[in-house]
């Protein structure tokens, strides 16, 4: 009876172990399961956010604007801007400082304007004084120096009659013009003041060394003016006024009136037989 009370409590002792043993392993396996729960485990893993691309928008290029170029446009004149190229590569300026500065009947120069760089360009002259009218522009001077050199190696003596005139000196002028001959007639062939070119410092009136026909007619005929008009371009300047383009330019042929753009645009101008409105895409100027 003892041994048997033995037995019992020796089976229930192992069924209250193993009972025990079973409840452990159930509760570290539900454990197991909740840490790999996708839903109970946040996601650590970094998402790259896309990188922009470039942006080609108009606002992201430099403007070029004159407006923003920090440096403000001059103005030659008071009717309007210079137009824009038409038959060169080059644009007429409104700057008077420029050599393509565009001065005529429609386009003036700033009121009482005068030109920082003026010297006296070492060729010869009909008269021998150092006054205001034997000056030009430093560049234009120099260009000069050389045409009349090259002049005289090809047998032809060139001197200058007038050059730089001052604002008030073609005031003087004007109305001296005007009281000879009348305003309408006087505009043919001179600049109303702030209109003219010997202002700009870049124009020359030349005759042949001996002064005949200067700034004249008969100037045409000469063998210096058929120099000039065949040579003047190779050294920066053009005939201003070229005889049929009247109509254009608002002056008469004048064969002696040299004005000094530069080699590239002169060399184009004489090419193509124009004028600095035409070369320029201006409106024809009237008389």
């Amino acid at each position: 009876m003892k041994s048997g009370k033995i037995m019992v409590r020796t089976l229930l002792l192992t069924a209250a172990i193993a009972l025990f043993a079973g409840c452990s392993d159930n509760k570290e396996t539900g454990g197991t399961a909740s840490s790999t729960n996708p839903s109970a485990t946040p996601d650590t893993t970094a998402t790259a956010s896309p990188t922009p691309s470039p942006s080609s928008s108009p606002s992201d290029k430099p403007s070029t604007s004159p407006s923003e170029s920090g440096k403000p446009a001059a103005t030659a004149s008071p009717k309007a801007t210079a137009p824009a190229a038409g038959g060169g590569s080059s644009p007429a300026s409104a700057d008077p400082q420029s050599v393509s500065v565009l001065v005529n009947k429609e386009y003036k120069l700033p009121d009482n304007y005068k030109p920082a760089d003026l010297t006296y360009p070492d060729v010869p002259f009909l008269f021998k004084e150092k006054i205001e009218k034997r000056m030009m522009r430093q560049e234009a001077a120099g260009a000069l120096e050389k045409m009349f050199a090259g002049a005289k190696k090809d047998g032809i003596n060139l001197a200058g009659v007038s050059a730089y005139r001052s604002h008030a000196t073609q005031t003087t002028l004007f109305n001296r013009y005007v009281q000879k001959d009348g305003e309408e007639a006087a505009k043919k062939y001179s600049a109303v003041p702030g209109h003219s070119e010997h202002e700009t410092g870049l124009s020359i009136d030349i005759s042949g060394s001996t002064g005949a026909c200067a700034a004249d007619d008969c100037f045409a005929g000469t063998p210096e003016a058929k120099w000039l008009a065949d040579n003047a371009q190779n050294y920066g300047f053009i005939v201003r006024y070229p005889k049929g383009k009247e109509n254009i330019t608002g002056y008469q042929y004048e064969p002696w009136h040299m004005r000094y753009v530069g080699t590239k645009i002169a060399k184009e101008i004489h090419s193509k037989n124009t004028t600095m409105e035409e070369y320029f895409n201006s409106t024809a100027v009237s008389n």
